[in-house]
């Protein structure tokens, strides 16, 4: 893409305050021209976006795209394809590939292969793993990986138990200025768990995680944030607990952040009455109170990031009784649907809020450059239509995997682009 011009868009971006309709001309990757009627150059690609709103690039601060190692699930090239397709110009990817992100050549790697997939149209970022190889035992080399690029540290899939390892790594990475995003549960609670704690629970026979497993785990972290003084973020928070620690840290102006998934504020635990494997996942789907206070959370500004915790496996892998299924869910390709539709469409957020959850929050918390549609700003952005009704055909994902539980829902708002590093990509 050389020169590109957007016409008759709705531009949306909380930052600078701008909702309007106009046309983006777009030159060599940069935003050039934001006005009425403007027109290209000859050869210029010329896209009619009217009924469709552009934001700045949404971000998703948390996916496994299971390169190196088990790429038969996911490889970044598919992960960036199903990025693409479900609106994002950003990805921030998970420690548990094999080896793990403990060393700056797998940061290499990664970054590389991000580079070479849909020619950078997506930008892929690396999470580094707290303790090597993800054991908890020893801290990973944390001020090496951050000179090599990563944007925060994390064991995710497994929490950091050891509160003196923990303490450990938040000082290191708060010397570096990046964030510890801890997968909080008390794994002592947890062991053999399959799904939340509760009436479903005790019905169907499963065994147990109970909800206070992750608010012990959230409590003691946030002591240890305001003792270290660094900054910590929770990985998709799911219980009322959890969230109502955060939002007190809040008050004592802790750098304390969270995120929520949106099956965490679309599903409750009753969706695993079908033991329909795909609503497997890790923390588990909870009960009515504890979604209804992720909406409450996200509507008053508790939750700073939507974030989809994208976990590809494989159909064979899934297709197993559901105590051995492993954790997890594809999410990048309904993630802006399940928004709109749960969140916007019934009045918890506005368009606003859910842009800043996406785009602004998640570069905010990871130290990144804000992205902004504005004359002489690179073009960084996210085209939606928030109008289209559509059901969700899993068969069509971009994604390697398949496995999600929103196949056949109804979804309203759907991305239909992306444009970024001068790439544009649409549906």
């Amino acid at each position: 893409m050389t020169t590109l011009l957007l016409k008759n868009a709705r531009l949306v971006d909380p930052s600078n305050r701008l909702d309007v309709e106009s046309d983006i001309l777009i030159v060599g990757g940069k935003i050039t021209k934001i006005g009425k009627n403007l027109t290209a150059e000859s050869g210029a690609e010329t896209v009619d976006l009217s009924g469709k709103t552009v934001a700045p690039g949404f971000l998703d601060m948390h996916v496994h795209f299971r390169e190196p190692g088990f790429e038969h699930k996911e490889t970044i090239t598919t992960g960036c394809a199903s990025a693409a397709a479900g609106g994002f110009t950003g990805v921030c990817c998970m420690p548990n590939t094999d080896p793990a992100i403990d060393n700056p050549a797998v940061v290499s790697f990664i970054h590389e292969r991000g580079r070479e997939a849909l020619e950078g149209a997506v930008d892929v970022y690396c999470i580094a793993a707290v303790t090597k190889n993800r054991e908890g035992k020893l801290l990973s080399p944390m001020s090496e990986l951050a000179a090599a690029g990563v944007v925060a540290f994390s064991d995710d899939g497994s929490p950091v138990s050891d509160a003196e390892i923990m303490r450990r790594a938040l000082e290191y990475a708060g010397m570096s200025g990046k964030p510890v995003i801890q997968h909080a549960e008390e794994s002592s609670m947890t062991k053999g768990g399959a799904m939340n704690e509760g009436r479903t629970s005790t019905i169907l026979g499963l065994p147990p995680i109970p909800a206070v497993a992750e608010e012990i785990m959230v409590g003691r972290d946030i002591r240890l944030a305001e003792y270290t003084g660094a900054a910590y973020h929770v990985a998709h928070v799911s219980t009322a607990g959890a969230v109502d620690h955060v939002r007190r840290a809040r008050v004592l102006g802790l750098k304390v952040t969270c995120e929520v998934t949106p099956h965490h504020f679309s599903l409750t635990d009753d969706a695993v009455e079908g033991f329909d494997t795909n609503t497997k996942m890790n923390p588990p789907l909870r009960g009515k109170e504890d979604v209804a206070a992720m909406k409450e959370a996200l509507r008053d500004g508790t939750i700073d990031v939507i974030a989809t915790d994208h976990a590809p496996h494989s159909p064979d892998e899934k297709a197993v009784e559901f105590v051995n299924a492993p954790f997890g869910i594809v999410g990048l390709e309904t993630a802006i649907g399940l928004a709109v539709t749960g969140l916007v469409e019934p009045g918890i957020i506005s368009l606003n809020r859910m842009i800043e959850l996406f785009s602004i929050n998640p570069r905010k918390i990871l130290g990144l450059p804000a992205v902004e549609i504005a004359e002489g700003k690179p073009a960084n952005l996210t085209i939606m239509d928030l109008g289209v009704e559509y059901t969700v055909d899993t068969a069509s994902f971009k994604s390697k995997s398949k496995n999600s539980p929103f196949g056949g829902k109804k979804l309203r708002g759907k991305a239909v682009g992306i444009v970024n590093n001068g790439r544009a990509i649409f549906a």
